[in-house]
């Protein structure tokens, strides 16, 4: 049998690198080598793309670039049919590639770009495509659309520029405090703020504009927080719900990956029907963003029951331990048979 060769993409020019190191590892470790030759490409902090030929298992510590005989610089043609070209003793080769799986957490990874360049590739690329993904990092365009399609999202206000000291009030003022202050396009709740008080406003609004020239002001919804994992391209299957639960502040980047004041339960403490209710809504709102492969859906249950969306993510957290997975895995799927189903969806896109 003619095993398929398959490019995962690690690390990125991202806040989130060192997330995608360990979920990279993780899912090279559950590939189906009988299936798939894997073909790692590691792209540092500065944005140079090497194929990686070293142990796998010095990727999560990120030991991956220490030798750098182990380094070939390498990148993906736009060119349909070239692959990964490889640059070795001053020639350039071609690698065929029959699918990517990008595990590049935020900006340069997860916002369309890498997803349009296998696009003009022809190379089939696990997850969503680059318009879905472009869409959903984009947390004010992406809450007008699911508001479209029926679900109810945050009241919010966002500058697309660095806006005036009277804007940032008079929008607090409108939605009422609290209010969450974040960059329009990042993940893993990097560069957010939740503000108490007007005077938290400026410095919540300068940070936020270190990761992105845009930021919206958001409300702070009172209820629940609940996630669902949703797979598929057009016959949809989702994972068992998540709740968080969070004993002061929010989830926040270092909450998410050290969980020091919080808890994660799965299934989510709450009824079946409601549950069946946060799927649902979930599914309606993949769909509503066009996503393809795979997402988690980040929600709200309000104090009145009603769900309320928050923010997709195209390339969630992918170790074992992580939510998506963990959801799957609650639901019947366990790790190997997910990452098998979501490249089988990749190639058939």
């Amino acid at each position: 049998m003619n095993k398929k060769k398959l490019a995962v993409l690690f690390g990125g020019y991202s806040p989130e690198y060192e997330v995608s190191l360990k979920s990279a590892y993780s899912i090279i470790c559950a590939i189906d080598k009988e299936k798939y030759d894997v073909i790692p490409v590691g792209i540092d902090r500065q944005g140079k793309w090497y194929k990686y030929s070293g142990q796998i298992d010095n990727i999560p510590v990120d030991g991956w670039r220490s030798d750098g005989s182990l380094l070939t610089t390498a990148y993906l043609s736009p060119e349909r049919g070239a692959g990964l070209i490889v640059l070795e003793n001053g020639r350039a080769a071609p690698v065929p590639v029959d699918v990517v799986f990008p595990v590049l957490h935020g900006r340069y990874g997860e916002d369309g770009t890498v997803q349009g360049l296998c696009e003009l590739a022809g190379i089939p690329v696990v997850g969503a495509g680059s318009a879905a993904s472009a869409l959903c990092m984009d947390k004010d365009r992406s809450h007008k659309l699911v508001s479209l399609a029926g679900i109810r999202t945050p009241k919010s206000v966002c500058f697309e520029r660095k806006p005036e000291e009277v804007e940032i009030m008079d929008a607090a003022a409108g939605i009422g405090l609290p209010v969450f202050v974040k960059p329009v396009k990042t993940g893993s709740s990097v560069g957010i703020t939740k503000a108490g008080s007007f005077s938290d406003l400026p410095e919540a609004v300068k940070y936020a504009l270190e990761y992105d020239d845009a930021v919206i002001i958001e409300e702070s919804i009172n209820g629940t927080e609940v996630g669902c994992a949703v797979v598929g391209n057009f016959e949809l299957q989702t994972g068992r719900v998540d709740e968080i639960e969070v004993a002061k502040g929010f989830f926040t980047y270092e909450e998410k990956y050290t969980l020091k004041n919080s808890k994660i339960h799965i299934p989510a403490r709450i009824s079946g029907e409601a549950e069946l209710r946060v799927q649902e809504a979930a599914k309606c709102i993949y769909r509503a963003l066009g996503c393809r492969g795979y997402a988690r859906m980040d929600m709200f249950l309000d104090n009145d029951g009603e769900v309320v969306f928050s923010e997709a993510n195209t390339i969630p957290g992918f170790t074992p331990f992580s939510q998506f997975p963990r959801m799957m895995q609650a639901a019947g799927v366990e790790y190997p048979q997910l990452v098998e189903m979501l490249i089988e969806l990749g190639l058939s896109k």
